[in-house]
Formats: structure tokens, C-alpha cells, sequence
């Protein structure tokens, strides 16, 4: 099962010092508005989003159908199945997407510590 790019969202308290210290690390913002508060950042192939006021935690993300660079991928593992997969293991979600549909959707699951599990696909 194909989980997609991966980042890191944080919840940041000041955007402005956040995309600061990144940037101190090589991180550029590549996608996003500091003015709207959230900035995606990447540094190589690493990628961290900073978002202030949306998120009470940080969050794990994954983007089904995306390479690091957000580009579609020709072939990945649908976030339909991956819904399916985590569920018929035992993993369930808030709200189940609806099998037959297509297109971009998300849904989240917690780790047993409670850390959030994104997964958002945009295609």
C-alpha cells in the first residue's frame, strides 16, 4: 500500500518566527500564504507545513496520489482502498468515504499516543 508524500504539519504559535527558523535549517516556502497563515516548506525532499490557528496539535500527513514535489503520480494506491485497507485491520476512521466515489478526499485516525494520522489526497 502506496501512502503517498509524507510531511509534517505543525501547529505553529507565530508563522512569521516559524518560516524564520526553518529557513535557518534550509527549508524555502514552496506553496501556501504566511498572510493566510499556513506556509509549505521544503528543504530537499522533506516537507513540513506550518499552519497557525488551524491545527490544536501537530499531525502526520500523507498525500495519496502525490511524489514530494506535489505532482500526480501515474499509479497509487487510491485513499478509497487505504480507508479499506486500515480499516479491515482494525484502524478505523471518523468518517468513512464513500467507496464509490472519486477525486479527492481525506480522513484521519489516531496512533495509540493519540498523534494524528492525515491522510488528504488532492487528485
Amino acid at each position: 500500500m502506496e501512502l503517498g508524500a509524507f510531511s509534517v504539519s505543525l501547529a505553529v504559535k507565530d508563522i512569521s518566527a516559524s518560516r524564520g527558523f526553518y529557513e535557518k535549517l534550509g527549508f524555502a516556502p514552496v506553496m501556501g500564504e504566511e498572510a493566510q497563515n499556513w506556509l509549505i516548506m521544503k528543504n530537499g525532499d522533506y516537507v513540513i507545513g506550518l499552519f497557525q490557528g488551524m491545527f490544536d496539535k501537530n499531525i502526520l500527513t500523507f498525500n495519496p496520489g502525490w511524489n514530494t514535489n506535489s505532482e500526480t503520480l501515474e499509479s497509487f494506491t487510491d485513499i478509497r482502498e487505504i480507508q479499506r485497507v486500515l480499516a479491515s485491520s482494525g484502524i478505523e476512521s471518523g468518517a468513512t468515504i464513500d467507496p464509490d466515489s472519486q477525486g479527492p478526499a481525506n480522513f484521519s485516525v489516531a496512533d495509540p499516543d493519540g498523534n494524528v494520522i492525515l491522510f488528504d489526497q488532492h487528485v
